[in-house]
């Protein structure tokens, strides 16, 4: 008869096709937005820029304000309860999306949106507060993957669907797609030996972070987070525009754009397991320097390459060093912060994490329009070399301790 799997790993199971759903969910309608704001009115180019950017940011700006409210609200009443509202939040705002009429609608609905942005942080607080301490790097590293899995395919899934059904279809089959998130997580997800903090016993931010054993180790972990997610956003809006230059003005800019854009994400989703278990044995602090290190020596030659090709393989070898960068972070809070306080805490980054997303494309444009394409990839690799103080001074105190 074949045993019985322990409680965390099947929650670990559900809750990593759970962010594979959510992951794929928000890029599905991502290729084809500022193509939706169109058919809703008649815009100029400078109009249809404007809204498109409002429609954009609109959800990261609104997440980055509620993630650390979802995450207090998790550990008084259980992160179980908090994924179940987010999922059905998301699930009746993306549906509401296809129905809209106007473009201010849609912008309304981006924004109601953010306001539901508590699954995944939650997932990570769920887990990190079951799974062993021994398995948690490789456990957490692992969750990560399935919004990596989610994000690289729901460009694909999405301009399929959109082309072959509409675009007002993509956006009720995603919030089908989220309604099943909400159906699994609410039989197949427990949360049995849950304490919850009472309203009495909160602390709050100040009191909460002065309480912990390294305080030092989880503030500095919010700073990283936020350099490196605005460090790898910094790309985001230079790199078919650099593809384009590379290729010297082909025809197959978007396809060749396609590939290297998805690159980082395949190459994370293979290694962070990888790191996981290596963090597990050596600490976890010491794979997050070295991914850093090798971050700063793969964003450098970006900025010289010559070739589209020579392009593709250091955006790949980005990707083995993002899966020694989040990841590995996410481990050391769960590591170094009171099971009774994780959700707040992996809210907390998930919040620096948007920030990351918001400030990312905004210094990318800025200093490219400057700099030129180059320039983005270097000061990108100036990010990751202030990352890397910050981090030995974060984690100094610690490395003593195998983690």
């Amino acid at each position: 008869m074949k045993a019985k799997i322990p409680e965390w790993k099947q929650n670990l199971q559900v809750l990593w096709f759970g962010n594979f759903i959510v992951g794929m969910g928000f890029q599905l309608i991502m290729p084809f937005m500022s193509l939706y704001i169109k058919t809703l009115g008649h815009f100029n180019r400078m109009q249809l820029n404007l809204w498109s950017g409002i429609v954009f940011s609109a959800t990261f700006l609104v997440s980055s304000w509620m993630a650390p409210i979802w995450g207090k609200f998790a550990d008084r009443y259980g992160r179980k309860k908090v994924m179940l509202i987010s999922a059905a939040g998301m699930e009746i705002m993306m549906a509401s999306m296809g129905l809209v009429a106007h473009v201010w609608q849609l912008a309304l609905l981006r924004l109601l949106q953010g306001f539901f942005a508590g699954y995944v942080a939650n997932t990570s607080a769920l887990i990190a507060s079951q799974v062993p301490s021994k398995h948690s790097g490789k456990a957490l590293s692992t969750l990560s993957t399935g919004t990596t899995a989610g994000m690289l395919l729901g460009p694909l899934f999405g301009g399929a669907i959109a082309g072959t059904f509409g675009y007002r279809i993509t956006f009720f089959l995603t919030g089908l797609a989220y309604a099943t998130v909400f159906t699994l997580t609410l039989f197949l997800v427990h949360e049995r030996n849950f304490v919850p903090v009472s309203k009495e016993k909160a602390l709050p931010a100040r009191k909460l972070f002065k309480s912990l054993e390294y305080p030092q180790v989880i503030i500095g972990m919010f700073i990283t987070t936020l350099i490196i997610q605005a460090g790898n956003n910094s790309i985001s809006p230079v790199i078919s525009l650099y593809v384009q230059q590379l290729l010297h003005g082909g025809h197959s800019v978007d396809m060749v754009s396609g590939i290297i854009a998805a690159l980082p994400g395949i190459a994370t989703l293979f290694a962070a397991p990888l790191f996981g278990t290596w963090g597990d044995k050596i600490g976890t602090q010491k794979i997050l320097r070295g991914g850093l290190v090798f971050a700063m020596l793969v964003y450098i030659p970006q900025a010289f390459v010559t070739n589209v090709w020579q392009l593709g393989i250091l955006r790949f070898l980005v990707g083995i060093s993002d899966a020694a960068l989040l990841p590995q972070v996410q481990t050391l809070l769960a590591k170094y912060s009171p099971n009774e306080y994780s959700g707040r805490v992996f809210s907390y980054n998930q919040s620096a994490q948007f920030m990351g997303n918001i400030f990312g494309p905004l210094i990318g444009s800025t200093v490219s329009g400057a700099f030129g394409y180059g320039g983005v990839f270097l000061s990108t690799a100036l990010l990751v070399l202030i990352n890397i103080g910050w981090v030995h001074h974060s984690t100094k105190e610690i490395d003593a301790k195998k983690v």
